[in-house]
């Protein structure tokens, strides 16, 4: 028999893409939604599913608070999902019938979708291949306030074939929102590090030319301009904020 698997859940003012998260999540027979302090229907539409369970909890940083939604589930498998992602019924399929080895952890094909278009260009954007199926036995989350990751040395990485469907933006004010959140965290983790106006301009540069040009971001037409230049925005963002810190 294969080892159940708890999926795992950061939520905050998720309603908009949660249910869909959720819909495609009814197979597992645990889902724990760690909800940070939402303050519109999320917890609501967590509260539909009888697969889910519901914990809220102070928000530590993305890697802290990922760890302590592992450490709340039943099941030792811990299956690591975003709200805003969804996963392919080939995918959930595929994660279902595994043999898993506790040495071993899984990688996932992100596919990611702006202004409903998928996008094959961009850093972070293409290729996205993510660790989210880990034993917590074994391994957990870098206690990383932002840009967390399951660690992987000295274990075995697996890719699945299923897609994971991804939809980190529905609009511009989510952008606005995100590079806000994930700037702060970047220049609160970094705290006492070097830097300086300069230093973020050359960020701001290298990014833009990096996703642009490198990263044939001009082959996504608007779309690829637009998050090329929001990435440029956001390394721009970092180290300006890190050379504010007192």
């Amino acid at each position: 028999m294969n080892p159940q698997i708890s999926v795992t859940i950061l939520a905050k003012n998720s309603s908009k893409t949660l249910g869909a998260t959720l819909d495609s999540l009814q197979k597992f027979p645990e889902v724990l939604v760690l909800d940070t302090g939402s303050n519109d229907a999320t917890l609501a539409i967590a509260k539909k599913y009888p697969n889910v369970r519901i914990y809220e909890r102070k928000f530590l940083g993305f890697g802290k608070t990922h760890n302590m939604a592992a450490s709340l589930t039943r099941f030792d498998w811990i299956l690591s999902i975003d709200s805003d992602e969804v996963l392919s019924e080939a995918l959930a399929d595929e994660i279902l019938h595994l043999t898993l080895h506790p040495k071993s952890v899984y990688s996932l094909d992100r596919h990611n979708y702006f202004q409903g278009k998928r996008m094959k260009c961009c850093s972070g954007w293409y290729p996205d291949w993510i660790i989210r199926l880990y034993h917590r036995g074994s391994t957990q989350f870098t206690e990383d306030f932002v840009h967390e990751k399951i660690v992987s040395a000295s274990m075995s990485i697996k890719r699945l074939q299923g897609a994971l469907y991804h939809t980190p933006y529905l609009s511009m004010d989510d952008f606005i929102a995100k590079m806000q959140l994930y700037t702060s965290l970047f220049a609160e983790q970094n705290r006492g590090k070097p830097s300086s106006l300069k230093k973020a301009i050359g960020h701001g540069l290298a990014a833009f030319f990096k996703n642009y040009v490198l990263k044939r971001g001009f082959l996504g037409g608007k779309e690829g301009f637009v998050i090329s230049l929001y990435n440029a925005h956001t390394a721009y963002y970092k180290y300006l904020k890190l050379s504010c810190q007192k």
